[in-house]
């Protein structure tokens, strides 16, 4: 069964770091590109890095704060995030990218706040 779980998130001063971390399971990972996702309140979904088969990517508003990678000799994915600003705040999840093709973990929680 194809299982997704992220973790690493938090509350977290402006300014301050945090490291995302996804875990996936049941399915053959370094095959596929994998994203993060942010969902903040009242906003859809948005693809913000990726990285994979395919040259990585990570949006240009976070560019130089964020950093994608993954391990797949252990199936994870992770994201480093630095100078965090309130307007990153929101749900982070993984999938697969561009095409979501996973059942949707429960993602982790990110709050950017003094």
């Amino acid at each position: 069964q194809e299982q997704l779980v992220e973790s690493g998130g938090g509350l977290v001063q402006p300014g301050g770091s945090l490291r995302l971390i996804c875990a996936a399971s049941g399915m053959i990972f370094s095959r596929r590109t994998w994203g993060w996702y942010r969902q903040g309140l009242g906003k859809q979904r948005e693809l913000i890095a990726y990285v994979g088969n395919i040259p990585s990517y990570v949006d240009s508003f976070v560019k130089g704060l964020f950093v994608i990678s993954s391990d797949n000799a252990k199936n994870m994915l992770y994201l480093e995030m630095s100078d965090l600003k309130p307007e990153d705040t929101g749900v982070y999840s993984c999938n697969t990218a561009p095409d979501c093709g996973i059942q949707w973990g429960q993602g982790t929680q990110v709050t950017v706040s003094s």
